[in-house]
């Protein structure tokens, strides 16, 4: 499939985020693929995923548009999402139709900033599609500047200095200035923020936390009944 079909199959649509970290309950490629499944089943078009590992058991489940990332911590670095060449190449060789990686301000493990790694991920897989994880509007311009295909308002709120970023308000302001679809990423917890970033502008929403992670969900719910 190429690009434009790509993009065209998950347009206005659900992407859902199928991950859990190795301190979480359900941290298994084997669980994660029957959340693909599940996410399937339940109409997404789509699904983000972390690590060669997952993304493997998952295509064995579905057969849906993957954005695939690979989180990494490496010693006193910020950057942990697809954050070097290394993990691109992994991405890249397993195939995902999408590879998301940090597109903060931030350097990179080497002292490598956004755009050296997105020039050098290019020359090397010229057909491969890359979304920029943003935290800023000023972020998202500079990431589209250095030929992401894609920008996403993920870090909206994770990075020191986007505390008071709002992704919904990002995701507006993103795609009233970059010519690159904008993906909704980043908190939209319910479906009726999942629906007013589409009526926004919008290309697509993915959602993680509020469908695939139920020790998130049910804390939700014990602290409303908790909460005097």
């Amino acid at each position: 499939m190429n690009s434009q079909d790509l993009l065209k199959q998950i347009q206005h649509s659900l992407v859902v985020s199928c991950q859990a970290l190795e301190d979480e309950p359900l941290h298994s490629s084997f669980i994660m693929s029957k959340m693909a499944l599940a996410a399937k089943l339940g109409g997404a078009v789509g699904i983000r995923a972390n690590s060669v590992e997952d993304i493997q058991a998952i295509k064995q489940e579905v057969d849906l548009p993957i954005i695939g990332i690979i989180k990494k911590d490496y010693p006193d670095e910020e950057v942990f999402i697809t954050p070097t060449f290394a993990e691109i190449s992994a991405l890249a060789e397993e195939g995902v139709s999408i590879i998301a990686l940090d597109g903060t301000k931030r350097m990179r493990p080497g002292n490598q900033t956004f755009e050296e790694l997105l020039r050098q991920a290019k020359e090397m897989f010229p057909e491969q599609l890359f979304m920029a994880d943003v935290s800023t509007l000023e972020e998202g311009v500079y990431a589209v500047e250095a030929g992401a295909d894609i920008v996403a308002p993920t870090l909206a709120g994770y990075t020191p200095y986007s505390k008071d970023v709002k992704p919904l308000e990002l995701v507006k302001q993103l795609v009233e200035k970059v010519n690159v679809p904008v993906i909704a990423e980043g908190n939209f917890d319910t479906p009726e923020k999942a629906k007013l970033a589409i009526e926004l502008g919008a290309h697509a929403v993915v959602v993680g936390s509020a469908i695939t992670r139920p020790m998130n969900i049910t804390e939700k719910f014990v602290t409303a009944i908790h909460h005097k």
